[in-house]
């Protein structure tokens, strides 16, 4: 499983482990974007609650924070009934190091990641991967984002090409395209949050454990025939094939 949401690659990894008593592996990349990535492993035990949580970085994503409070800006000058006079410039303001990290994090990163996996499941003529989209990937909202949703919808197209390379080997390729789930990343949408609830189907945010089971039925033998394919736990909030 590849994805750079610690709270998700984590608890997929243990809800696997619990299920079918694998042992866990920890990989983490280091190096800067557009060169080879060296990788490290640690060996856990099966179902280890002892998991270490990774240290925080820098992941590239434009901060909701400051977008929802230019939309609530924007919501007032509508409200008021004068012109819109709050807009979000986010791609003007994009320097292009910012770019280049956002893709190099996310797009690079799958990439290293993938063909590093490959070198070991190659042989074995069998195995499953498991990227991490975003449903920013899948429609592009909310506005100010398009950079990270850039990165994303770049991930899930490189999921369905590389899966046709690699089905011959019997190696199936997914990704997950989580909706709005409670983790840090969405912690500064405050108040905001509601408003997002209300506009969902089933009416909440959703937990990790729902990205975990997503990921446990996409790495295990009852999801065999799939390949190729983005699931979208979201809660309705995104609907498509």
């Amino acid at each position: 499983m590849r994805g750079l949401t610690g709270s998700f690659v984590r608890g997929s990894a243990r809800r696997y482990a619990h299920r079918t008593g694998a042992r866990v592996h920890e990989v983490r990349g280091r190096g800067r974007a557009g060169r080879r990535v060296s990788f490290r492993a640690r060996v856990r035990a099966a179902g280890a609650d002892g998991m270490r949580e990774p240290g925080r970085g820098v992941e590239g994503r434009t901060d909701l924070g400051d977008i929802v409070s230019q939309r609530l800006k924007q919501a007032e000058e509508v409200a008021r009934g004068g012109p819109v006079e709050t807009f979000l410039d986010v791609t003007v303001a994009t320097s292009d190091a910012s770019w280049r990290r956002m893709l190099g994090v996310h797009v690079d990163g799958t990439f290293y990641c993938c063909r590093e996996a490959l070198k070991i499941m190659n042989p074995q003529m069998a195995g499953s991967i498991i990227n991490m989209g975003s449903i920013m990937g899948s429609y592009g909202k909310p506005a100010g984002s398009t950079a990270y949703a850039t990165a994303k919808a770049a991930i899930m197209g490189f999921t369905r090409a590389l899966a046709h390379e690699v089905a011959p080997r019997n190696i199936r390729v997914n990704a997950i395209a989580p909706g709005y789930i409670d983790t840090d990343m969405t912690a500064p949408l405050g108040e905001f949050r509601k408003r997002i609830a209300a506009h969902t189907p089933l009416q909440r945010f959703g937990d990790t454990d729902d990205i975990a089971w997503a990921a446990v039925y996409l790495a295990s033998e009852e999801a065999k025939f799939m390949t190729g394919h983005v699931v979208s736990p979201n809660g309705g909030c995104y609907m498509s094939q």
